[in-house]
C-alpha cells in the first residue's frame, strides 16, 4: 500500500494555523490528482485544497477544526481504485516498458438540486432552498458560486415564511476570520483616539454625468461606470492634498505614502472583507471599475488571497447598498482613517436663495486624532466633496480649471 500525506498548506506569512472550512469529499471516496477536496479559513482568507494523487482518501481532520499549518489533514491510498503512485522526478529518466493506462474515472453523477458541502453550508446559513438554485456542476449539482450569484441575483417568493413559535437556540463555532475581525475592532477601539466628521454631497453631477456617458463608457472600456470609481478617484487626489490621512503610526514614526491602496469593503457569505485596489492613483475610473469588479467576484467566490487584502493605505466602505442612512466606520489598522458612504436620498437643500430638491449622500470620515488633525480631516472630506460635485475637479488635483490657470 502506498499513501501520501496531505498537509495543509500556508495561506501567508504569520499564519500558523487554519480551520477545515469544509469537505468536497468523504472518508471511502475516490479522487483524482488535482481535484479540489477541501476549503479552509484563515483569519484572512480562504484557499482550496486539492489531491496530490488518485486513490482513496482518508479524512483525518474533521469540518470546523482547528489544525496548524503544515499537519496531516487527510491521506490518499494510491493502491485503491486503479490509481498509480506518482512517478518520481528520478524515475523519469529511466526507461521503462510501456504501462497500461487505467480507464479514467467517469465523473460523478447527482440528482438534481443535491449540494456540495460548501453550497450546502451558505444554503443553511441563509434559509436558501435548493429549488431556489440552478446548479451548474455535474449532474445538475449545486456549487458554492451558484448559491452566491442566486443570493446576489435575489429571490422571487409568493409565500410568507412560517412561523411555528418554536424557541430553539442554535450555536455555532465562530469562523477565523469573524475571529480575526472581531479581535480587530476591538483592538482599535482600545489603541486609537477614533473621531469622525460628516458632511453632505450632492450627488446630481455625478449622476447627471453617468447617466450622460454609461452607454459609450461601457461601449469604450466592456465596463459600466458606477459611483465607487468616482468616489476611489475622488479620494486619492484629496490623500495628496492631506497627507496624514494617507500615513499610519509605526511605534514612535509616523509612516506617509506617497501612493493611493486603497481598500474596497466588500460583504461575501463569509463576513466583511478589504481587497485593495493598488495604486489607484495612477488608474483611470475604467481601470479603477476593472479593479473593484474582479476582486469583489474573488472575494464572494471564495478566491480571494491574502495578497490582496494586504498593504492597503486608506479604505472606502459603502453601507448604502444596504439602505444606511449615516454611520460611523471603524478604522482598518494599521490605516489611520476609514471613508463610508450611504444610500443616496432626494432632500431638500437651499441653492441661490431657493428650495429645490437634490439627490444627497451623508459621507463620514473615522479618523485616528494621533496624527490626523480636525483641520486636515475636515478640510480631506470638504475636498472630496468638491470633486464629486464638481467632478472636473479630479483631472485637476482638486482644483477647478479656472484656479489652475490663474496659477491658484
Amino acid at each position: 500500500m502506498s499513501v501520501i500525506e496531505i498537509k495543509v498548506p500556508s495561506p501567508g506569512e504569520s499564519i500558523s494555523e487554519v480551520q477545515i472550512a469544509n469537505w468536497l469529499v468523504s472518508s471511502g471516496d475516490s479522487v483524482t490528482n488535482g481535484q479540489v477536496i477541501a476549503e479552509i479559513d484563515s483569519d484572512k482568507a480562504t484557499l482550496e485544497v486539492t489531491a496530490e494523487a488518485s486513490g482513496e482518501i482518508t479524512i483525518l481532520a474533521q469540518a470546523g477544526d482547528t489544525i496548524a499549518v503544515g499537519a496531516v489533514a487527510c491521506t490518499i491510498d494510491t493502491s485503491k481504485a486503479g490509481a498509480a503512485e506518482p512517478v518520481k522526478e528520478d524515475l523519469k529518466k529511466e526507461s521503462a516498458p510501456a504501462a497500461v493506462v487505467p480507464s479514467p474515472t467517469p465523473a460523478p453523477t447527482y440528482a438534481a438540486g443535491h449540494a456540495s458541502p460548501a453550497a450546502a453550508k451558505i444554503m443553511t446559513e441563509n434559509n436558501v432552498s435548493a429549488a431556489q438554485v440552478s446548479g451548474t456542476g455535474p449532474g445538475g449539482r449545486i456549487t458554492k458560486s451558484d448559491v452566491v450569484h442566486a443570493m446576489s441575483a435575489g429571490f422571487n417568493t409568493d409565500a410568507l415564511p412560517v412561523r411555528t413559535g418554536a424557541r430553539e437556540v442554535k450555536r455555532e463555532k465562530m469562523s477565523m476570520l469573524r475571529k480575526k475581525v472581531s479581535e480587530r475592532l476591538v483592538y482599535v477601539k482600545n489603541t486609537t483616539a477614533m473621531l469622525t466628521t460628516f458632511n453632505e454631497v450632492n450627488m446630481k453631477p455625478a449622476m447627471d454625468l453617468r447617466a450622460k456617458y454609461k452607454d459609450a463608457f461601457k461601449e469604450k472600456h466592456g465596463v459600466g461606470i458606477g459611483f465607487m470609481s468616482l468616489f476611489t478617484k475622488a479620494v486619492c487626489e484629496a490623500l495628496y492634498q492631506f497627507p496624514a490621512v494617507n500615513a499610519q503610526i509605526d511605534g514612535a514614526e509616523i509612516v506617509y505614502h506617497n501612493y493611493c491602496d486603497i481598500g474596497i469593503a466588500v460583504s461575501t457569505p463569509k463576513g466583511l472583507m478589504v481587497p485593495v485596489v493598488r495604486n489607484a492613483e495612477i488608474q483611470s475610473l475604467a481601470d479603477i471599475e476593472k479593479s473593484i469588479g474582479g476582486l469583489a467576484k474573488k472575494a464572494r467566490d471564495g478566491k480571494i488571497t491574502v495578497d490582496d487584502m494586504q498593504g492597503g493605505t486608506f479604505t472606502i466602505t459603502n453601507g448604502g447598498v444596504f439602505g444606511s442612512m449615516l454611520s460611523t466606520p471603524i478604522i482598518n489598522p494599521p490605516q489611520s482613517a476609514i471613508l463610508g458612504m450611504h444610500n443616496i436620498v432626494e432632500r431638500p437643500v437651499v441653492e441661490n436663495g431657493q428650495v429645490v430638491v437634490r439627490p444627497i449622500m451623508y459621507v463620514a470620515l473615522s479618523y485616528d486624532h494621533r496624527i490626523i488633525d480636525g483641520k486636515e480631516s475636515v478640510g480631506f472630506l470638504v475636498k472630496v466633496k468638491e470633486m464629486l460635485e464638481n467632478p472636473e475637479r479630479m483631472l485637476f488635483g482638486g482644483k477647478s480649471a479656472e484656479e489652475v490657470l490663474l496659477g491658484l
